[in-house]
C-alpha cells in the first residue's frame, strides 16, 4: 500500500484515539452533540466524544467543602457580631449543573454568603451561642432549597465561629459572674433553711428529753478537750442559777 492511502486511515485512527475520553468513578460527562444536550450523562469508564460535533463537560460528583468568608451580621438584639461557616454539598444532577447555572460554585458562595447574614439576623446573641446546632439545620434546609434545582444537594453546614466585639464579651463574662454569684446565695440560703429545720427537730428532740442536753454539753467537752489548746469550759445548769436569784430577791426583800 502506498503513502498517500495510509495517510487517510491514519488520520481516521488519530481521529478515533483522540474521542477517546476515560472518565473515573466519581466523574460524570455532560455531553452537548449540535449544542443540544444529551439526556443521559456519560461515565464512568470509556467513552467516545466525537468533536466537534460533540462537546463534553466533565462534572465531579463527589462532596465538596466551601468556606464561607466572615460576614457582618446585626442579630435580632442589634448586636453586631463576625461569623464564617463551611458548607458540604455534592452534585446529583449534573446535566442541571452545567445548563442551569453559569459557575455554580461561585453561584453557591454567594446564596451561601446571603443566607448566612440574612438568617442568623432574625436570631438574638443568646441563640446564636448556644442554639448552634439548629441554626445549621435551618442554613443547610434554606441552601438544600436554593440550591435543588440546579442539581446540588447540600449535605452539612457548620458555623466555624462567632467573634464578638470586647465590650460584649466583657459584658457577658459579668453576666456569667453575676449569675454565679446568684446561685451561691440560693444555695447557701437552701443549705440555713435546711440547717434550721433541722435544728427545730433537734430542740422540739431535747426538749422532750431533757438529759439530752447534758450529753450534748458532755459531747462538746470532750471535743473541746481534744483539741490543744488551755480553754477550758465548765457547764452551769441554769437551775442554780434560778435558784440564786430567787435567794438573792429574798434576802433583798427582807433587808
Amino acid at each position: 500500500m502506498d503513502l498517500p492511502a495510509l495517510i487517510p486511515i491514519v488520520v481516521i485512527a488519530l481521529y478515533i484515539f483522540s474521542s477517546i475520553k476515560i472518565l473515573a468513578e466519581y466523574e460524570r460527562g455532560v455531553v452537548f452533540r449540535l449544542g443540544r444536550v444529551l439526556a443521559t450523562p456519560k461515565g464512568p469508564g470509556v467513552v467516545l466524544v466525537f468533536s466537534p460535533i460533540d462537546r463534553m463537560v466533565r462534572m465531579s460528583l463527589r462532596v465538596e467543602a466551601m468556606e464561607v468568608p466572615a460576614q457582618d451580621v446585626v442579630t435580632r438584639d442589634n448586636v453586631t457580631v463576625k461569623v464564617n461557616a463551611v458548607i458540604y454539598f455534592r452534585i446529583v444532577e449534573p446535566t442541571k449543573a452545567v445548563i442551569e447555572v453559569a459557575n455554580y460554585l461561585y453561584a453557591t458562595s454567594q446564596l451561601a454568603q446571603t443566607t448566612l447574614r440574612s438568617v442568623l439576623g432574625e436570631t438574638e446573641l443568646d441563640e446564636l451561642l448556644s442554639q448552634r446546632e439548629k441554626l445549621n439545620i435551618r442554613l443547610q434546609s434554606v441552601l438544600d432549597q436554593h440550591t435543588g434545582p440546579w442539581g446540588m444537594k447540600v449535605t452539612m453546614v457548620e458555623v466555624k465561629q462567632v467573634d464578638l466585639p470586647d465590650q460584649m464579651i466583657r459584658a457577658i463574662a459579668r453576666q456569667a459572674e453575676a449569675e454565679r454569684e446568684r446561685r451561691a446565695k440560693i444555695i447557701h440560703a437552701e443549705g440555713e433553711a435546711a440547717a434550721a429545720a433541722n435544728l427545730e427537730k433537734a430542740a422540739e428532740m431535747m426538749a422532750r428529753q431533757p438529759v439530752a442536753i447534758q450529753l450534748r454539753y458532755l459531747q462538746t467537752l470532750v471535743e473541746i478537750g481534744a483539741e490543744k489548746n488551755t480553754t477550758v469550759v465548765f457547764p452551769l445548769p441554769m437551775d442554780i442559777l434560778s435558784s440564786v436569784s430567787k435567794l438573792l430577791d429574798k434576802y433583798t426583800k427582807e433587808a
